[in-house]
């Protein structure tokens, strides 16, 4: 490569990218939601529905899922949507901050700034949504455990780069597969569902922008660096993923907690929702060379792959 393909090649790359964050930035003028008009907040719970698809329950397939009364396992759905709500609420934190150090004094003119902007306003308004499903289920304010709580406090305040947007791409997806299913669901709270219509629709562009991010940052990156934070993302997506139903549900539900724990521990069933529900990411983080051998140990453990 010549001296002068190199600033070309590069301004090839910029000029893409603020091409895909100009058609980010017209899809959101054209296609966003206000949450406090579209939910239908009014309406009492009805009970009669699921919080979400049973199928994605943490003991759907267990004997213990068999013995349960219809009632009992319609009330675990809610509190496990709740608790994936809530959690989705503490990430939603961590990737506001870190988007924006990343923007921090960066161009405003930019239209990857303005994305990044339009994008933290998106994840404001679905946290306040999140927080007003999770109550209207019913559910008290679950939170991950301390040690999650304390690494994403460290995560949050040092992660850049592709360690912080391939993160932001792990909990995205796995969120928005699930989300797909209980929004085409009948046996779902109809508020819920409007709810993952929401956040589907809008979280399809932050997708699209992480996915950019995480290939423009590995730009260049060395294979110690690569190795650093293929790594450093499998961690993270461990605790993401792990956190997502809180252990309480199952009291919270009426159930026996350390027997729910026990079959929840070795659903099968479970287990393999989230193997198929994460392929195509899996195939992303491979192809962008991120699925190292040590990442993969974290992958297993989340049941990722």
């Amino acid at each position: 490569m010549t001296s002068t393909d190199m600033p070309r090649t590069a301004g090839a790359a910029a000029a893409g990218r603020q091409e895909t964050a100009q058609r980010l930035l017209d899809s959101s003028a054209m296609l966003s939601y206000d949450p406090a008009t579209e939910v239908d907040w009014e309406t009492p719970l009805d009970k009669d529905f699921h919080g979400a698809s049973p199928e994605w329950s943490t003991l759907y397939g267990t004997s213990y899922w068999a013995e349960m009364t219809p009632e009992q396992q319609k009330e675990l759905t809610r509190q496990e949507a709740a608790s994936v709500a809530s959690t989705g609420i503490w990430f939603e934190m961590i990737l506001q901050q870190m988007v924006l150090r990343d923007f921090y004094a960066k161009d405003p003119t930019d239209p990857a700034f303005q994305w990044a902007l339009t994008e933290i306003a998106d994840e404001c308004r679905h946290s306040i949504m999140f927080a007003r499903g999770a109550e209207k289920l019913g559910a008290p304010p679950y939170r991950p455990r301390r040690l999650a709580v304390e690494l994403g406090r460290v995560f949050k305040a040092t992660a850049s780069g592709e360690a912080a947007y391939a993160a932001i791409l792990v909990a995205e997806e796995v969120l928005d597969v699930m989300q797909r299913d209980w929004m085409r669901d009948e046996r779902v709270v109809p508020f819920v569902r409007t709810i993952n219509n929401i956040h589907v629709v809008e979280e399809s562009r932050h997708m699209k922008f992480a996915r950019e991010e995480t290939r423009e940052q590995l730009k260049g990156a060395g294979f110690l660096r690569r190795r650093i934070n293929a790594l450093v993302v499998a961690i993270a997506s461990y605790f993401i993923v792990s956190s997502m139903v809180n252990r309480d549900v199952y009291e919270n539900a009426g159930l026996d907690s350390a027997r729910a724990l026990r079959e929840a521990k070795t659903n099968e069933h479970h287990k393999a929702m989230m193997r198929s529900s994460c392929a195509g990411l899996m195939e992303f983080l491979n192809s962008c060379g991120l699925l190292t051998r040590p990442a993969l140990v974290f992958y297993k453990r989340a049941n990722l792959i």
